[in-house]
């Protein structure tokens, strides 16, 4: 059990002790070899924003701080996209709950530097458990329970069942691959537009 940062939550873990956490085999893995289509598919901010549930001045901010920067194309100055990865936008969500329970941004680029470490599957199996000033990262129920049992674990993330959330989201939304020409004109880049309406007026 290694201490991280995050929060979610853990129930469907908490309350069944006895059944292991099983990495899923959703529709990103319908494919022999598609997991690899994770970290080569990218969605642009507007797509990340809606399924990670962020603002993009947010994940603008992020990406600039470096606290996520964007893994399949992450292009310095204006002109281009930056595109994320499934995974990043999952550690993404998680970064949101974190925030919205009070977990200090200290305790979040840590929990992020471990999830960002990890392969796509391995997150499945991970339940994030959080008493508010540290975060520790489970890998089995019975690391939960002992958690909980310590008075430690106040809240937690089973990322399980955040990743069928963003599976979920991403499915109904555009993807493409860096290596595919940008359009000229970004219509959701909602910074730029702002930007352009500002120099215009």
């Amino acid at each position: 059990m290694a201490a991280t940062g995050t929060t979610g939550d853990a129930a469907s873990v908490l309350q069944d002790g006895t059944r292991a956490a099983q990495p899923l085999q959703g529709a990103l893995f319908a494919h022999p070899g598609d997991a690899s289509d994770t970290e080569t598919v990218g969605y642009r901010g507007p797509a990340a924003c809606n399924a990670a549930g962020v603002t993009y001045r947010q994940l603008d901010y992020w990406a600039r701080t470096g606290l996520l920067e964007p893994s399949v194309r992450n292009p310095s100055g204006s002109g281009h996209q930056r595109l994320y990865s499934f995974r990043d936008i999952l550690v993404l969500k998680v970064v949101k709950r974190l925030l919205d329970t009070g977990v200090s941004l200290q305790q979040i680029r840590i929990a992020v530097s471990t999830l960002r470490a990890r392969g796509v599957s391995d997150l499945a199996g991970i339940t994030l458990m959080s008493d508010g000033a540290s975060v520790y990262e489970c890998t089995s129920d019975e690391e939960v329970i002992d958690l909980m049992r310590g008075g430690q674990g106040v809240f937690g993330i089973a990322l399980g069942s955040v990743w069928r959330e963003v599976e979920g989201t991403l499915s109904e939304l555009p993807s493409e691959r860096p290596e595919e020409p940008e359009p000229a004109v970004h219509p959701g880049d909602e910074l730029r537009q702002r930007r352009q309406a500002r120099h215009a007026g």
